[in-house]
């Protein structure tokens, strides 16, 4: 994690410096206080997803701008190959399968929750959908206060730009495919 931890810093700071801006104002526009932000940028500190959440909503970056890799022909992901990232101490590990890819806007997780967990994500910039594929167990999404509940190998897609829950109601894991799709930036340019 310690790599991942200097690559998520060196993003940031990458991202600061060509917009031009302070720490003091990344934190304003974050949320996240410019201590924590410091010791991100140096590889002190491993931001958990929701301090990444948070970082990319305030930078109006996707989330997986902190884990991108060289562009190639192809692309084949397994979860052993991918950098872990878990919340709920440990009960949900996601895996980014496919880091955030500029020309198609998308990025693409496998997200695995157990039994009873749940998770309440930040809402993503304006725009973001999300498409939940549920591959195994019983997950209640609870978005922008609705309860919406899924079966295995039922699916859904959702604005994701209000508060939103994963919620796993079986007494075993529940895993997910989680794609997320960013809209273009103002003038049809694409993220950067």
């Amino acid at each position: 994690m310690e790599k991942n931890s200097l690559q998520i810093g060196e993003r940031l700071k990458e991202i600061r410096k060509t917009r031009g801006l302070t720490l003091d104002a990344v934190s304003e526009m974050t949320d996240v206080s410019k201590p924590m932000l410091g010791q991100i940028e140096r590889g002190q500190s491993s931001p958990t997803i929701n301090t990444l959440w948070k970082i990319s909503n305030g930078l109006k970056i996707p989330l997986s701008f902190f884990c991108k890799q060289r562009e190639t022909e192809y692309m084949v992901a397994g979860l052993t190959d991918q950098e872990l990232v878990t919340e709920e101490n440990g009960s949900m590990r996601a895996y980014p399968l496919f880091p955030f890819d500029p020309v198609r806007n998308v990025e693409v997780f496998y997200i695995e929750f157990d039994a009873g967990v749940q998770h309440d994500s930040v809402p993503h910039v304006e725009g973001v959908e999300e498409y939940i594929f549920l591959v195994q167990g019983a997950l209640k999404m609870i978005i922008g206060g609705k309860e919406v509940a899924l079966q295995e190998k039922q699916s859904m897609r959702f604005l994701a730009d209000v508060p939103h829950t994963y919620r796993n109601v079986s007494d075993e894991m529940c895993t997910v495919y989680n794609v997320i799709f960013y809209p273009a930036n103002e003038g049809g340019k694409q993220w950067q």
